[in-house]
């Protein structure tokens, strides 16, 4: 539909198995671009393969992938993370700033919020997006080819919410950074846009039903069935987000259809959130 071949997107956060990440990458794959796909290990478990497995499926479907581990949030990471991009491929034309910080410890009230995990949600969450754009946006503008930078903000970027304090910090900056760098990057036409999804049905929500449990004779399965139940009966198009909704404006804003649109902050919320 949106036809990237002879493109090249770099993908941070994409070894879950029902993560936004492997949605992200398999959809612009199947629309030709040739895929990095990061994350922080491969984090390989018995009943999936991580890294691994999200590069082996896109081979395997006629895409082409190449995995990378490293850490968003550490230049040096990042340095070699977009230098075997282009050794591989001699370019980088998409970034999609999809890494996140584990969703669990931060979600507390911020009188008992620890320093230590409020740097790790900046740092990966913010930091990160910072550390790929900036090194991404050299390679843009040095190539003079353009390009789409897309950076994962969320609704809880534009609405805080309690015991969230730590996230929406984070995500409020990525919109904020988003904006300027749009403004930056225009006159060597590079688009910068952030997509707000809502909750999302991947691992994240059991870390988040671990922490917001009312209590600890409940369940983390039971609690995480709850509120993705409760998303299913209050939404207004009546189900909870899926990776492939978020995938699919990641696609649309890849492409040469968004060519007009930057400095965007999309929220993919099924019509609980409209601003």
């Amino acid at each position: 539909m949106y036809g990237l071949d002879g493109k090249v997107a770099i993908v941070t956060g994409a070894g879950g198995r029902a993560g936004i990440g492997r949605g992200i990458a398999n959809r612009l794959a199947a629309e030709g671009a040739s895929i990095v796909v990061c994350d922080l290990n491969e984090d390989a478990t018995p009943s999936w393969g991580g890294l691994r497995a999200v590069v082996k499926e896109i081979n395997d479907g006629g895409g082409r992938a190449i995995g990378v581990t490293g850490s968003v949030a550490d230049s040096k990471d990042v340095a070699s993370i977009v230098e075997g991009a282009i050794s591989e491929y001699g370019q980088v034309d998409i970034l999609v700033n999809n890494a996140g910080a584990p969703a669990g410890p931060d979600r507390v009230n911020v009188v008992d919020l620890t320093e230590h995990v409020w740097d790790q949600v900046i740092d990966v969450n913010l930091k990160g997006t910072f550390l790929m754009s900036q090194a991404i946006s050299r390679h843009m503008i040095h190539r003079g080819a353009g390009g789409k930078i897309i950076n994962m903000s969320s609704v809880s970027g534009k609405v805080g919410n309690a015991k969230f304090a730590a996230y929406c910090s984070s995500k409020f900056g990525v919109i904020g950074f988003t904006q300027s760098l749009a403004k930056e990057m225009a006159e060597h036409k590079v688009n910068v846009n952030a997509i707000c999804p809502s909750l999302v049905e991947t691992e994240r929500v059991y870390g988040m039903a671990s922490a917001l449990k009312p209590n600890e004779a409940t369940s983390t399965e039971d609690w995480r069935d709850e509120m993705v139940a409760r998303v299913n009966e209050t939404n207004p198009l009546g189900r909870i987000a899926q990776a492939k909704d978020v995938a699919d404006v990641a696609a649309f804003l890849a492409s040469s259809e968004s060519d007009y649109l930057t400095g965007l902050s999309i929220s993919v919320a099924g019509g609980s959130h409209m601003g």
